[in-house]
């Protein structure tokens, strides 16, 4: 179970960790950059479609990871007490934040699904649904860091 739990909590220490926190991040903010071209072109590159299944990796991994963590009764570490009423981040314990975390990751999964959807002429016609893309791919990453953001710190309300 430990392993899961590394695997789950991988992050990045860079200088730029508050924008490149977690691999989904990086990818995330790379296909917001690359969403660009496609909505100006009106058409999506192959390349394009390779990166998108990346960040589909960059996004299953940790979620597949979270489920198994979620099944063995384990919440998000904002919401865990380790102690003194302390997370194991050193900060007040706020359990509203696994409710939290959960719906952030619902808004990622949705935004990729959208984002297929969008390059799919499924809905509309994909020069219309590609204008949408960058608009799609900014949400997503706001998510994606959220959804670290809510894993380390707490609410307004901790204790709660």
């Amino acid at each position: 179970m430990e392993s899961i739990r590394r695997l789950h909590d991988l992050r990045f220490d860079t200088p730029l960790g508050i924008l490149l926190s977690t691999p989904l991040v990086a990818a995330c903010l790379v296909l917001f950059v690359w969403s660009l071209a496609p909505a100006i072109k009106g058409a999506v590159s192959p390349s394009f479609k390779v990166w998108l299944r990346v960040t589909w990796a960059a996004f299953l991994l940790p979620a597949v990871t979270g489920v198994l963590l979620t099944l063995n009764g384990e919440k998000v570490a904002s919401a865990t007490d380790v102690g003194k009423g302390l997370s194991r981040y050193g900060y007040p314990v706020d359990p509203s934040r696994n409710g939290e975390h959960w719906m952030y990751v619902a808004f990622v999964l949705g935004s990729l699904y959208l984002i297929e959807v969008l390059m799919g002429e499924r809905l509309v016609a994909r020069r219309v649904g590609l204008r949408f893309l960058p608009l799609v791919t900014l949400f997503m990453y706001g998510c994606a860091f959220m959804i670290g953001r809510v894993a380390v710190l707490p609410g307004s309300t901790p204790g709660t």
